[in-house]
C-alpha cells in the first residue's frame, strides 16, 4: 500500500489530504473538509491535469511575444508536447485576447488561446 499527502489548491482552506493507493487504486481519502477535496485527491491521483501558460512569437507586433494559455486543464503527460509544438509557431498582428491560436492540441481537445491583445506595430520612417 502507497500513502501520499497532498495540500488540496481547490479552496482557500488548504487542507492536508492523506491518500491511500493499492495498486494504483485509491482505497481511502482522509483530510478534506469539502467533497472537492475529496474530487482533487482523486483527479491528481489518477489522471493528473495541469493549465498551461507560456508565450507565442508574433510577427510584426508592437510586442515581440504574446501570452498565451490552455482554455482548461490539459493531461500533465502532454505537457511537454504540447510546449514542443507552441514553441514552433508563430503568429501575425494584431491578435486580440482570446482568439484560437492552436485548436485541439495534441488531440486533447484543448485549445490554446492568447490571454493579451497585441496590436500591430507601426512602421517607423528612417529619415
Amino acid at each position: 500500500m502507497e500513502e501520499r499527502k497532498l495540500t488540496c489548491i481547490v479552496c482557500p482552506m488548504g487542507c492536508q489530504l492523506n491518500i491511500s493507493l493499492e495498486d494504483g487504486k485509491i482505497s481511502s481519502i482522509s483530510g478534506n473538509r469539502c467533497n472537492r477535496g475529496s474530487v482533487y485527491a482523486h483527479e491528481e491521483c489518477t489522471a493528473p491535469k495541469r493549465m498551461l501558460t507560456t508565450t507565442v512569437r508574433v510577427i510584426d507586433g508592437f510586442h515581440p511575444f504574446v501570452p498565451v494559455k490552455s482554455d482548461k486543464p490539459i493531461p500533465k503527460e502532454y505537457l511537454f508536447k504540447c510546449m514542443n509544438l507552441i514553441r514552433a509557431i508563430k503568429v501575425k498582428a494584431p491578435v486580440k485576447s482570446g482568439d484560437i491560436l492552436i485548436q485541439d492540441i495534441c488531440g486533447t481537445g484543448v485549445n490554446i488561446m492568447a490571454a493579451r491583445t497585441i496590436p500591430r506595430a507601426e512602421k517607423q520612417e528612417v529619415s
